[in-house]
């Protein structure tokens, strides 16, 4: 069997199983796991992400060494915290639910002759150590430092020494080998004549500060590893953001390892303290779920209201009347209250009489412009006739039959923007038919009234590998799938859903809406392949070899956009891509339950206007931030967010500062966000968006305070795959080229949609690209046009 086909078979089975288990000191942690696809991927200076059951945090973890023929690699763990400890409390034949990798970028060693100095901090001998074997078979002096605070901490003395040319032991207290620093006997090293090529540091910060100040005294080069500071590992958060050489880098994709003497070890220690509350109040076993707790005070007050009135014999109207209207007012500001405080799901749902009234105001027009407005070519007319009709599982198949995510649409589709702004009825009265609400409600309904049937498809025998697991890839995949084609989509996340689980809110889009349609596309014959980061574990090329006839990509534009302005790195200031990803997909909402932490402040400014920021205030707002503010530099007017979305947070407390723009952000002595420094703003003439474009106010400066800034102002591209795929062509934006119609790319049989060529965009019009991808790899690969004919002859002459 192939070896890559045997990878998956581990992969399918999850049986990231624990082979062997050391204790290296009371709490250091040693541990062999079966991996065999990241055992053989893996490269010096790799580091993979593992998550031990549901409920646990995603923690980076270096591989500190790797075995590509029995596959496994070996990981080392301090236990420091509630993560670590759960990690570390696993069994020989227990197994880890993800381990996600390799990571980060790989660290070629230098040719032989040279002399390298490896500093070693505490447990940073772990990650250093695959740097030393690598150094060493290259034909490299090897030096290792081994510093740690007491003997207890020290280990694999016997393995460093076997690659080393020479082995130092330095202990802060002196219980073993020299009392003192490991930058002292470096700095010793050097003033006694030895001469060093390149010096590199592995350890806890402060080690890694003072080993580069060391090295600069003296003009070595060194390079230091920041797996630190590492919080997600694949690029989608920013919350490993350091400066280096004064330009803001992200650890896990642009290192970890930098050059030590460009490093901000100052802003890095003040980032470090960022969850130490939180983490010290899970080791106390005093952590709590955020949140503000109202809810519950006024449903209760609800109650008993009701409760008062249900007995009361004798109605005296008046004030009977009087009490049913404070009644009534209680329980909006209830329901209020409650959508402030709780993630479950806000919008209005039709009733079945509700819909098939609503559907009575469609005109059923012969030309059916609405169908225009859809991305993915829905009958809409005709779905809404059958609901008319009552008919509601044929209002279903008609659905189905363009759309592979219609409960996924009818909740976070802009509709007002593309098939109801169509509406015939939408222009001669005062609101069009409510296509979107229409298309939820049948998409409900069939859930839970018509068993699901399992399909019958022809195999033609062809396989196609989807790259990412969101509304893109799940709908060309689909798609394909009814087509006859063998599809594997293959998902870098631990879940399903892409930017529908990871960037949504719960109460927009409940998750068992995103699982009920993952499910629906695998019932299609559609397999799904989680924790495989292509690009690094496998590439695209390895696709090909394995047996996949074409590729479609669509990994989104996950990588978030900062402001460029002072203080962006200061503590308090998150990425609405890590500040939603954290609360969504590792439920950080639910804290205390799992382990995944989120920070939320009193004062909370979200800066931007779009529907991520309006996701963003409202999460905050549920999380329990007593204010929070939205900065944008244009006016309500130009906000690109959906108007039932502003209209939400404004019910919700959401204060909106417009014509605002920050200008810096300002910090208090433990590096804390409390403060940021505005301007105001006045529209001139049009941009090139088609909106106004905001000009300064001269003397408008004034200061807002807040203790978290969240910028939620778009996306852009993360390389962990482009940067992986050679060949490929990308534009100025890193974005991949492609043909708007068909989606192709440069490379022959590989096609690309969606956010990873068009920038950030809405969730349907990703689909429209899977769809369209799908139709174009249907046609490649049964050569129905020239262009695939001549593609095909031109893969053959290649091969």
């Amino acid at each position: 069997m192939h070896w890559q086909a045997m990878a998956r078979v581990w992969y399918n089975l999850r049986m990231f199983t624990l082979l062997e288990k050391r204790r290296l000191s009371d709490v250091i942690v040693e541990v062999v796991v079966s991996a065999p696809m990241i055992a053989r991927a893996a490269q010096p200076g790799n580091f993979v992400l593992v998550r031990g059951d549901e409920r646990g945090e995603r923690i980076p973890l270096t591989i500190a060494d790797s075995d590509a023929h029995h596959g496994t690699i070996t990981l080392v763990m301090q236990e420091i915290g509630a993560g670590t400890r759960a990690l570390a409390a696993f069994e020989i034949g227990q197994h880890y639910l993800d381990v996600v990798g390799p990571l980060g970028k790989d660290r070629i060693p230098h040719g032989g002759g040279k002399t390298i100095c490896c500093v070693c901090g505490g447990v940073g001998l772990a990650p250093m150590f695959p740097q030393m074997k690598a150094h060493h078979a290259a034909g490299n002096r090897v030096i290792s430092i081994l510093g740690a605070r007491n003997s207890s901490l020290l280990f694999w003395q016997d393995k460093v020494e076997a690659i080393s040319d020479q082995v130092i032991v330095t202990t802060d207290d002196g219980s073993a080998g020299r009392k003192g620093y490991a930058a002292q006997v470096l700095d010793d090293l050097v003033a006694a004549g030895e001469k060093i090529d390149e010096v590199i540091a592995i350890g806890p910060v402060p080690h890694m500060k003072a080993v580069t100040e060391c090295c600069k005294k003296h003009g070595l080069p060194v390079v230091v590893s920041l797996n630190p500071i590492m919080v997600d590992g694949t690029g989608m958060c920013g919350g490993c953001r350091v400066t280096v050489g004064g330009e803001v880098k992200y650890a896990c994709v642009d290192g970890p390892e930098f050059d030590g003497a460009a490093v901000d070890f100052d802003e890095l220690v003040m980032r470090q303290r960022t969850y130490r509350p939180l983490e010290l109040s899970v080791n106390e076993g005093t952590a709590k779920g955020p949140g503000n707790g109202h809810a519950c005070l006024f449903e209760q007050q609800v109650k008993e209201m009701e409760a008062a009135l249900n007995a009361r014999k004798k109605k005296h109207y008046t004030r009977y009347f009087e009490e049913v209207a404070a009644l009534s007012i209680l329980e909006s500001m209830a329901e209020l209250v409650k959508h402030r405080s709780t993630f479950e799901e806000v919008k209005h749902v039709f009733s079945p009489e509700q819909a098939m009234a609503e559907a009575t105001r469609c005109r059923g027009c012969e030309m059916a412009p609405c169908v225009d407005g859809c991305p993915v070519e829905v009958d809409i007319r005709g779905f809404i006739q059958a609901i008319k009709e009552g008919d509601f599982a044929l209002a279903a198949r008609i659905i189905k039959d363009k759309n592979n995510l219609p409960a996924v649409c009818g909740r976070v589709c802009p509709q007002e923007k593309q098939c109801e702004q169509r509406c015939v009825v939408g222009k001669s009265s005062e609101r069009p038919v409510a296509i979107g609400s229409l298309e939820r409600f049948v998409a409900d309904w069939e859930a839970a009234n018509v068993p699901r049937e399992p399909f019958h498809i022809t195999s033609n025998g062809r396989k196609v590998a989807v790259i990412g697991c969101g509304p893109g890839g799940l709908t060309c995949a689909g798609d394909l799938a009814r087509l006859g084609y063998g599809v594997t989509i293959f998902e870098a996340f631990h879940d399903t859903g892409g930017v529908l689980r990871y960037g949504i809110p719960e109460f927009r889009l409940p998750k068992a809406i995103v699982d009920r349609e993952v499910e629906y596309i695998k019932s299609l014959g559609v397999r799904i392949e989680l924790n495989m980061v292509i690009g690094k574990v496998l590439t695209i090329e390895g696709l090909f070899e394995n047996g996949y006839e074409a590729v479609f990509i669509a990994v989104g534009a996950g990588a978030p956009v900062f402001m460029d302005i002072p203080g962006e790195n200061l503590v308090g200031v998150y990425s609405a891509n890590e500040f939603l990803t954290r609360v969504n997909l590792m439920k950080a909402y639910r804290f205390g339950e799992y382990q995944t932490p989120v920070i939320i402040g009193e004062r909370v400014a979200v800066i931007g206007a779009g529907n991520v920021a309006m996701d963003a205030a409202r999460v905050a707002v549920r999380l329990g931030a007593k204010h929070v503010s939205l900065v944008y530099r244009r006016s309500e007017a130009e906000m690109p967010a959906r108007a039932e979305e502003i209209e939400h947070a404004k019910e919700e407390g959401v204060a909106l500062q417009l014509l605002t723009a920050p200008v810096r952000l300002i910090g208090d002595e433990q590096g804390r966000v409390c403060a940021m420094e505005c301007v105001r703003m006045e529209l001139g003439e049009p941009d090139a968006s088609g909106r106004r474009r905001p000009v300064k106010i001269a003397g408008s400066e004034f200061m807002l305070e807040c203790d978290m800034v969240i910028p939620a102002l778009g996306s852009r591209s993360n390389p962990l795959l482009t940067g992986n795929t050679k060949g490929i062509q990308l534009n100025k934006w890193g974005n991949i080229v492609a043909d708007p119609v068909t989606g192709a790319t440069n490379l022959p049989g590989v096609y690309a949609g969606g956010d990873i060529v068009t920038g950030a965009a809405t969730v349907i019009e990703a689909m429209g690209a899977g769809k369209r991808a799908a139709r174009a790899i249907d046609d490649y690969l049964s050569g129905q046009s020239e262009a695939a004919r001549s593609l095909a002859r031109v893969t053959a002459g290649a091969r």
